[in-house]
């Protein structure tokens, strides 16, 4: 499901900000903007969305925007400097023309200075009341956006019953129908001496096209539907399979035909159906 949340924490030395941002996914993807110095904040995070989040792909970007007031004290990481340095050496072998890195151009290289005040470490304490915060919106706007949701599948399951109820009463004249007219081909192709195999093959091929039982069957997986929507919780994966059931037995439906009726009615099943199938995606 899709939600926005964002929110920030004014300290003396600066605003520390997050945001995060969910869209649809079949899975669980979490994904980070973070500065270098605020890295180890991402597990903690990270952990705490799994928790609340089954479901869908998660964008999450911090930010530190130092106070012009506040002083930054730093430090050479020596690291960082030998790897500058022996990837420098490397290249004035190669190419001994190479104008050699300047202090600036080095101090300026990505991880050669290393924060020493403001780090993540001491942030972490007003970063983890942050995240709680902006954590519990994103959780609140995605629960607003399931409950849509769910009015909307509640719509379509109860369409489906309408279908289905409408045409169960029409089976049996419809079958009837059917068998009467089979019976009269039967009787011209093999005349009518030949009446009890017309009897046989008649009562043989209506087993085959009632849809009595798929029709039940139906009723069923959408009264399961409805009570796992009402249940609530991270029922994505259990919707995801009754789907396919549904599907399986709207397509039963069809292959079944008898009239132009029941093609109709599989044909309106299928599309609710798949509409229904598209917003379960977004579902947890």
């Amino acid at each position: 499901m899709t939600g926005f949340s964002a929110g920030t924490r004014d300290l003396p030395s600066g605003t520390l900000a997050l945001e995060l941002k969910s869209v649809n996914h079949r899975y669980l993807e979490i994904q980070f903007r973070t500065p270098e110095s605020l890295r180890m904040l991402e597990p903690g995070l990270r952990d705490r969305i799994a928790s609340s989040v089954k479901r869908g792909k998660v964008d999450c970007r911090i930010e530190w925007r130092r106070a012009d007031t506040a002083t930054q004290a730093s430090s050479p990481d020596t690291t960082a400097l030998e790897q500058l340095r022996a990837a420098s050496t490397i290249v004035q072998e190669v190419f001994p023309d190479a104008t050699p890195l300047s202090v600036g151009e080095i101090l300026q290289w990505p991880g050669v200075l290393r924060q020493d005040a403001d780090t993540g470490l001491s942030l972490e304490a007003d970063y983890q009341t942050l995240a709680e915060s902006v954590l519990q919106t994103l959780t609140e706007t995605r629960a607003r956006e399931g409950a849509k949701l769910k009015v909307f599948l509640l719509e379509r399951v109860d369409t489906m019953v309408q279908l289905a109820d409408a045409m169960s009463p029409h089976i049996p004249a419809l079958v009837a129908a059917f068998q009467e007219r089979l019976a009269t081909r039967l009787r011209d192709a093999l005349g009518t001496h030949e009446e009890e195999r017309v009897r046989q093959e008649v009562v043989l091929f209506a087993a085959r096209i009632d849809i009595e039982e798929e029709l039940s069957r139906l009723k069923v997986h959408l009264q399961e539907v409805r009570r796992v929507l009402e249940a609530g919780g991270a029922v994505g994966k259990r919707l995801d399979f009754l789907m396919q059931e549904l599907h399986r037995e709207a397509n039963t439906l069809g292959s079944k035909s008898v009239s132009n009726e029941v093609s109709r009615t599989s044909m309106d099943m299928k599309v609710l159906i798949e509409q229904m199938r598209e917003q379960v995606q977004n579902i947890e």
